[in-house]
């Protein structure tokens, strides 16, 4: 009985089904967890949703950025980018009750017994654990509810960058949507910056990686999370901050990786996928 969290997916079917056999996963015992991106510019994303979907109670994945832009261009009116890989998705008999599925998904995992929370990007450094859960619940009262469509329409956009308790519809739910599942850097006071997205020292200014801010709220929670691909950090580079960075580059040719977390062995397949532009 083990649980394994595993990074960004993007579509890589056979990688996802090279690593599972690697770690000897048996369903009937063993539980995955996805940092989300389950989804887009990998050649499978529909096979690695079907598949994902399958696991029933034996897998907890938390909805990346591209999840979301499939379940917006599927509601919200969004027309796929160029590179998309996701109208085999949009396309196929069982959409529906796929779809359904994937926006019933959180937006944050925490594992108090762990002491541990999974996220697809990050957490604005003034959020305690209690605050990114309760944000995170606002936002998906809002995809489960009936303005689904209208917040999938109004969710693109970088502003604003700032957190504030004083933010309000859909400004606040972008916030809350940015923040989980696009950010990388920000300023000491939390100033979100989604441009840079190289690793740590290729930033301009008075940027920081998210997990570095002094004085992070979260930071006596470890966070797993993916989105990063260009950040290259194994655990023991990253534990000073209590972060495990999961997102190891698959769809980019790099390699598909899953923290046991039993133990905290980490055990990765090479890609065979090299898909081009993207976040």
């Amino acid at each position: 009985m083990a649980t394994y969290a595993i990074g960004d997916v993007q579509g890589c079917f056979e990688e996802l089904q090279r690593l599972l056999a690697a770690v000897h996963f048996d369903p009937a015992v063993d539980t995955l967890w996805f940092a989300g991106d389950l989804v887009n510019r990998g050649p499978d994303s529909l096979a690695v949703l079907r598949f994902v979907h399958s696991l029933d109670d034996r897998v907890v994945t938390v909805l990346g950025n591209h999840d979301l832009h499939l379940l917006a261009c599927a509601w919200g009116g969004r027309k796929p980018h160029r590179h998309d890989t996701l109208a085999e998705i949009l396309n196929a008999a069982d959409r529906e009750p796929l779809l359904q599925w994937l926006r019933h998904r959180p937006l944050l995992h925490h594992d108090a017994a762990r002491n541990t929370l999974l996220v697809h990007a990050g957490l604005p450094p003034q959020w305690s654990v209690h605050d990114a859960l309760a944000r995170a619940a606002e936002l998906e009262q809002a995809l489960r509810g009936g303005r689904c469509a209208e917040f999938l329409r109004d969710m693109y956009g970088n502003e604003p960058d700032k957190w504030s308790s004083d933010l309000a519809g859909n400004d606040r739910l972008r916030f809350i949507t940015n923040s989980l599942t696009r950010m990388r850097y920000c300023t000491q006071r939390g100033r979100v910056d989604l441009k840079p997205k190289g690793p740590p020292g290729t930033q301009a200014g008075k940027l920081l990686p998210w997990y570095a801010v002094p004085g992070r709220a979260s930071r006596g929670t470890r966070v797993l999370f993916g989105h990063w691909a260009t950040l290259h950090l194994a655990p023991a580079r990253t534990g000073e901050h209590n972060v495990v960075g999961l997102d190891t580059g698959c769809v980019w040719g790099g390699q598909l990786t899953a923290l046991r977390l039993d133990d905290g062995r980490l055990f990765c397949v090479a890609s065979n996928t090299q898909a081009t532009n993207g976040d």
